[in-house]
């Protein structure tokens, strides 16, 4: 049952890869999912969007299913080995936003393949039931939906409210990769409200959640990553904070209004330094090469003529 499930999802991801795809810059380079006219490459290189990716895990575990899942089939809970999980969801979303179809193809069908035999029990029903149900997988994917958008439009990332629908639309790109149905995904703003307002009734701050956000304020470090543990306690609070009032409220921890307010104003005061440092410096090389190609594609005639 697990081989035909996988296969029909890779069959998905392989047709709305095609019906979604860029082309970009014509034939000149393959840019997966989204390309130099998408928003989410505007978006995704920006640096303060690391605060999105951990604000996206804190929120991701407060569907008690998807926690006991992943806490039950992963070294998640174990802090020598957390940081190398925490390396492999980078780099998945990394080629993710910026692999070639061919790429991305392939990272999402290890996925596909390892969530087909993975199956967690549900501590409070003692059912049990499979890591990659769509409910799990469309949380997963709106936690990262949300916190990315969230942090960039509080941050002053430039977006209008019609940018901000387009990243949610482009981003069913990337629940597809996963094995949902892109027509099952929110498009917009507006139907990603929605979901979470279905969805709060459902979900709650289990102990494996709990201990995590423990955990977060001082984490289990490499030696050669011993600095971070430094900055930690700083980094956590401000990630915290950025989480919506009732997400936090569901950890035990203060929904204050002026928490918001600081998050915000210390989301902008990071996103303007970053943007004080120059790019060959502030940017990732796939975030360098995207925005190269988003120039090409503003500009083509520069692009002839440059090349």
């Amino acid at each position: 049952m697990a081989g035909v499930v996988s296969s029909a999802a890779e069959r998905k991801a392989v047709d709305v890869r095609e019906e979604f795809e860029v082309r970009g810059i014509g034939e000149r380079e393959d840019t997966g999912l989204f390309g130099p006219g998408s928003v989410t490459w505007r978006v995704m290189g920006e640096p303060v969007l690391i605060v999105g990716g951990i604000r996206a895990l804190l929120l991701q575990a407060l569907h008690p299913r998807t926690m006991w899942g992943t806490a039950q089939n992963s070294e998640l809970m174990n802090p020598d080995a957390a940081w190398a999980r925490l390396g492999r969801t980078v780099e998945f979303v990394r080629v993710r936003t910026y692999g070639t179809h061919d790429e991305v193809e392939r990272v999402g069908r290890r996925v596909r393949k390892l969530h087909s035999k993975l199956t967690g029990l549900d501590l409070r029903t003692g059912e049990t039931f499979p890591v990659g149900d769509p409910e799990n997988l469309l949380w997963v994917h709106m936690g990262e939906v949300d916190s990315y958008l969230d942090v960039a439009r509080r941050a002053g990332v430039p977006l209008t409210a019609a940018d901000a629908d387009a990243f949610v639309d482009e981003q069913r790109r990337a629940a597809a990769v996963v094995g949902l149905d892109p027509a099952d995904v929110p498009a917009s703003v507006a139907e990603m409200k929605e979901y979470y307002e279905g969805m709060r009734r459902r979900i709650f701050a289990c102990r494996e959640a709990r201990e995590g956000l423990k955990r977060m304020f001082s984490p289990a470090v490499p030696q050669h990553l011993m600095p971070l543990k430094l900055a930690a306690p700083g980094v956590a609070m401000l990630v915290v904070s950025t989480l919506p009032r009732w997400a936090r409220r569901m950890y035990g921890l203060p929904g204050l209004p002026t928490s918001d307010l600081a998050a915000t104003l210390a989301l902008k005061g990071l996103y303007r330094t970053t943007h004080v440092v120059p790019e060959r410096f502030r940017y990732s090389p796939d975030a360098q090469r995207a925005r190269r190609l988003m120039r090409a594609h503003e500009d083509p005639a520069g692009w002839s003529m440059a090349s």
